[in-house]
């Protein structure tokens, strides 16, 4: 039998829940932008999502770095069609692109290889007002790569091909309008589309600078890599550029004849960096980009800059669009599932446990303040969204929930049979399923865990919200439900038999306890 718990203050664990739920809602009303609402995912907002499949020259799979920096140039390319919440995943070998709203035709283009190239600039503005640089004249070497192929969307096909007009003109009238009505802040409609052949009116990646730049004389496929580091005078970073045999002769070659002009790194059409060139770089040697570079940018521009190299291509695999009138049917239907199977939890618990069930329904809804604030932050946090699968996790964790408090009950009324009062049966009760709830949980907790690492796609989701609410079913259990019981048990009116629903199991003892004296007697 189990010993009798300690002293237990069942008020400091309520004042304890009680902080703990004003913490989450005070971030979640004053952090974020106070949006109160979670992230939804795509199946409930609709959009659009795009798994692409990595392929290699030589068949052979890529690299989990080339894949990692690929994620991270797609990933660019996503937030730069301008919709918020859209998600780029690492799946094996594929990438898995999710862009929510009705903005997302364009993902479907993402999985172009990104492109890079290095332009002379003719001339360069501030993104607000005219700041000309020194001219250079476009080079005479010849110009690199292939024009790149038009979208099969008719719409956006004519888009790129009204802004090649526009931006990649050879007329220096149109170049110089088109330099001066240039908007930074809107989207490029040539991001990753720029002819290399052709002269570029574009931005670099900050939005503060606007150039007119040359044909591009040499291909990012040139480099051979790219690495980031401390200057020579340990005053600020650079990032240091190895080229392939070929490359280190072109650009030696153009560094020569342009000392003290400037070259631009353009990567889907836009300027990365510009620096000038202050000496002729010979074959063999490092060429170093300066400027005003913190760490971490120059660790970007070393990775995107690595990224021009790689060898990888990308086939779209699955491209679907997903309507948000079924995902809201759906997430209409999954909603009145679980508020059926709680009804069903609610009458079956004030059927059975009548005073308890009361404080079981309360602890469920405690349970369903917390979950909210949690799919909040975590939404603001760590980009979660909710989906279907989600939700059905959810829904799942109902039952595990509530079972935490069947198994608390039925051992309070195994102690009420042994001839305890309500009062002294819970803490012995208590110290006996929590055990049993710890143990349960854990087994819960564990089989979503793994879940969640073997799965993909939208059983992860499923698997996430399943552990989480199983974490947050032993706080509110521990926290809440328990010290609401022991509290109960004190009331004069709470725990008298008829209302707390223990009075069959008093009944039931006292019953068995008579038989046995009976039956001593009569031996």
């Amino acid at each position: 039998m189990a010993p009798p718990a300690g002293r237990f203050r069942p008020w400091r664990n309520l004042a304890i829940f009680a902080g703990i739920v004003a913490l989450l809602y005070a971030l979640v009303f004053f952090t974020g932008g106070g949006d109160p609402t979670p992230k939804l995912g795509i199946d409930l907002q609709g959009g659009t999502r795009v798994i692409l499949t990595a392929r290699t020259a030589d068949g052979r799979p890529p690299s989990q770095e080339s894949l990692n920096q690929a994620r991270q140039i797609i990933e660019q390319r996503v937030n730069g069609i301008g919709v918020s919440g859209a998600e780029v995943v690492l799946d094996g070998t594929n990438l898995i692109i999710t862009v929510p709203g009705a903005n997302g035709e364009e993902a479907r283009t993402l999985g172009q290889t990104a492109k890079l190239y290095f332009r002379p600039v003719i001339s360069e503005e501030e993104a607000r007002g005219a700041k000309p640089a020194p001219a250079a004249p476009p080079t005479s070497a010849p110009p690199v790569g292939k024009a790149p192929a038009v979208s099969a969307n008719p719409k956006v096909a004519e888009q790129i091909r009204r802004a090649r007009a526009r931006l990649q003109s050879q007329d220096p009238a149109v170049q110089q309008q088109a330099l001066a009505a240039l908007n930074c802040a809107a989207p490029n409609p040539l991001r990753g589309n720029d002819d290399p052949k052709l002269p570029l009116v574009s931005c670099n990646q900050r939005h503060t600078e606007k150039y007119l730049l040359g044909p591009a004389f040499l291909s990012g496929e040139q480099i051979s890599g790219a690495s980031a580091g401390l200057n020579q005078e340990g005053t600020g970073y650079e990032v240091r550029l190895r080229f392939k045999h070929q490359g280190e002769d072109v650009w030696a070659r153009y560094t020569a004849k342009n000392i003290g002009k400037q070259a631009a790194f353009v990567l889907d059409g836009e300027v990365v960096s510009a620096p000038q060139i202050i000496a002729a770089i010979p074959p063999g040697q490092s060429t170093s980009i300066t400027g005003n570079f913190t760490q971490v940018e120059a660790l970007n521009l070393a990775n995107v800059l690595k990224y021009g190299a790689l060898p990888l291509s990308f086939q779209s695999s699955e491209s679907q669009t997903v309507s948000a009138t079924l995902g809201l049917a759906s997430l209409r239907a999954g909603l009145l599932a679980g508020a059926l199977g709680l009804v069903v939890v609610f009458v079956y618990c004030l059927f059975y446990y009548r005073a308890l069930g009361v404080l079981t329904i309360l602890s469920l809804a405690l349970s369903g303040l917390v979950v909210y604030a949690a799919l909040v932050l975590l939404g603001r946090w760590i980009g979660f969204t909710l989906d279907l699968a989600g939700v059905a996790g959810f829904i799942v964790a109902i039952g595990i929930t509530a079972d935490s408090f069947v198994i608390f009950f039925e051992r309070l009324k195994d102690e009420v049979r042994d001839g305890r009062t309500f009062r002294s049966a819970v803490p012995r009760a208590w110290v006996r399923a929590r055990r049993t709830i710890l143990s349960a949980d854990a087994v819960s907790f564990l089989a979503a865990a793994v879940l969640y690492l073997l799965a993909v796609g939208q059983v992860k989701g499923f698997a996430f919200t399943l552990g989480m609410s199983t974490v947050l079913d032993l706080v509110v259990v521990f926290l809440a439900t328990h010290p609401l019981v022991a509290l109960a048990s004190r009331s004069r009116l709470l725990s008298g038999p008829q209302l707390s629903g223990l009075g069959a199991a008093q009944r039931a003892g006292a019953e068995s306890r008579s038989t046995l004296a009976t039956a001593g007697r009569g031996t």
